[in-house]
């Protein structure tokens, strides 16, 4: 009897055991297919109609932010400049009396209204050596490198502007500039605007302390296109005989340069300007790998001379040679010079001259630092006071010497190549009209000619100057005048009244009308602020 006992109780834990499995197998089995399941279902609800699964915004990767900090930081700080200048289109059109004859005042009227409607009605006039000028309008770039709105560019980008307009980052309002002073030789000018408060600068740096290799990025307006940054390395230095003038010891860089760049900075990665875009080689107009900019360090030295004095000042010695041969290493070992630059004239009554040099001699050191290149002899002569001394070593059929030569303004020496080229252009020309519009009183002859309604009274547009602010807010020839901010002008006394009380800055309303080449007479409002300078 005790056995059968203990085979039952060996059964019972032999079934708990089984039972225990069972459940355990069970519950495992429940939860790998409730997994399945609900993945099944998850990826259902995630996909669309085609079957793909919708992609989601990753989370933005922080990559080298040295680029995008120094533009951020610069941009402020970089304008874009637009500028009208007034290009002589000739008219062929020959008035009467133009062969000697002396017309009265009546028959010289008669052909100016002869001419007005030969153009109002006939469209673009003939070409001739009596056109009135036409605007022309290019585009460049420039720095801000003094609060109160003072600006480095190129001369070339406002040379023979009639109007300079600059726009900053993140302002809609074009202010408009002022010339300072240009100086042709190194192609840079100094502009201002008066934005009404400070604005951001940029800073210079030391553009000696760049070398070839090094990161820049290139700020601008590449074809208008504002607020543009390229990136590149400088690929070489102290470049030559790039634009044809003297001074002019270019970085060239591979950072992308193009029209419109022109004024804008070079920037190292410290986010200092080292130097001012001026030129490209290209042979399309585009980029094509090859820029220059000129130094910051001479960037400085002009714009000191331009805000100080209105003009650079440059020293010379007086003399004459050629950078291509001038160094020859053949021709040097035949005079018995290691090197050097060898003079092939001195101009009488310059310093060189009464210092005793002649050509023929090979200058070969300047205050103790040797001269390889003509920029090495150039530009510390150039950059020294008017009748500080340079010390010169010099060699003579082979034997060295030394002497003292006092400097002189370079524009006494060589007045053709120097004279004039740092005075503004036209900076103090008044302008011929108000607002650059010629009006006349509206007569009944000129209403019948014109096709419009019978007013009472106005003025009629003759001529808009091209580039004046007349022609900026929209006028054209032809157009009738008769309100200036809601008061009725009906003769050329009311007109002149009420433009002269108008203020720089103030904003104006005029009330138009307007007979357009369909034939329809239109009234039309053109409104502008009235610029400081007219």
């Amino acid at each position: 009897m005790g056995v059968q006992i203990r085979e039952l109780v060996d059964w019972v834990r032999r079934r708990k055991i089984f039972a225990l499995l069972l459940v355990l197998i069970t519950l495992s089995a429940g939860i790998m297919i409730g997994t399945v399941v609900s993945g099944r279902v998850q990826a259902t609800h995630g996909q669309g109609p085609n079957g793909a699964a919708p992609l989601s915004v990753p989370d933005p990767v922080q990559l080298s932010g040295t680029f995008s900090g120094i533009a951020t930081k610069l941009a402020p700080a970089v304008v874009n400049i637009n500028t009208t200048s007034l290009v002589q289109a000739p008219r062929g059109k020959k008035r009467r009396g133009g062969d000697g004859d002396d017309d009265d005042d009546q028959n010289q009227d008669n052909d100016n209204l002869d001419d007005f409607f030969h153009h109002f009605f006939n469209g673009q006039p003939d070409k001739g050596p009596n056109a009135a000028p036409e605007a022309e309008r290019s585009l460049g770039s420039g720095v801000v490198v003094d609060e109160k709105g003072y600006i480095l560019t190129n001369n070339h980008v406002v040379d023979g502007a009639s109007k300079i307009q600059v726009a900053l980052a993140g302002d809609q309002t074009s202010y408009n500039a002022k010339i300072i002073g240009v100086d042709k030789e190194t192609d840079l000018a100094v502009i201002k605007i008066d934005a009404g408060r400070s604005l951001a600068t940029a800073k210079l740096g030391n553009s000696d302390g760049t070398q070839v290799g090094d990161w820049v990025l290139a700020f601008g307006s590449p074809f208008g296109l504002s607020a543009t940054v390229t990136a590149g390395i400088i690929s070489a230095k102290d470049r030559n005989n790039i634009s044809g003038q003297q001074f002019e010891p270019f970085i060239q860089t591979d950072a992308a340069i193009n029209p419109g760049n022109s004024g804008g900075p070079l920037v190292n990665m410290a986010g200092e300007v080292i130097g001012i875009n001026t030129a490209i080689y290209t042979g399309s107009r585009g980029f094509e790998g090859v820029g220059f900019a000129l130094p910051s360090n001479t960037a400085i030295s002009v714009y000191n001379d331009l805000v100080t004095k209105g003009k650079v000042t440059r020293g010379s010695i007086g003399i004459v040679f050629q950078e291509d041969h001038g160094n020859n290493a053949i021709m040097l070992k035949e005079l018995g010079a290691p090197y050097g630059i060898q003079v092939e004239a001195v101009t009488a009554g310059s310093p060189a001259e009464n210092a005793g040099i002649l050509p023929g001699d090979v200058i070969s050191d300047l205050n103790g630092r040797p001269i390889h290149v003509g920029n090495d002899l150039v530009n510390p002569v150039a950059g020294t006071p008017i009748g500080n001394k340079v010390h010169l070593r010099y060699y003579r059929n082979g034997k060295p010497d030394e002497t003292d030569v006092t400097v002189a303004d370079r524009t006494k020496i060589f007045p053709k190549q120097a004279g004039g080229d740092t005075e503004p252009n036209g900076s103090e020309e008044a302008a011929p009209a108000r607002f650059g519009m010629h009006t006349e009183d509206l007569t009944p002859e000129l209403e019948r000619k014109l096709g419009i309604p019978k007013l009472a009274g106005g003025i009629i547009v003759m001529d808009v100057e091209a580039g004046s602010f007349g022609e900026d807010i929209g006028f054209t020839r032809g157009d009738v005048i008769t309100e200036v901010n809601r008061v009725p002008v009906t003769n050329s006394l009311d007109y002149r009244k009420e433009i002269a009380k108008l203020k720089a800055g103030q904003d104006v309303l005029f009330r138009v009308v307007r007979r357009t080449d369909s034939d329809q007479v239109l009234t039309v409002y053109l409104a502008g602020a009235v610029p400081s300078e007219q």
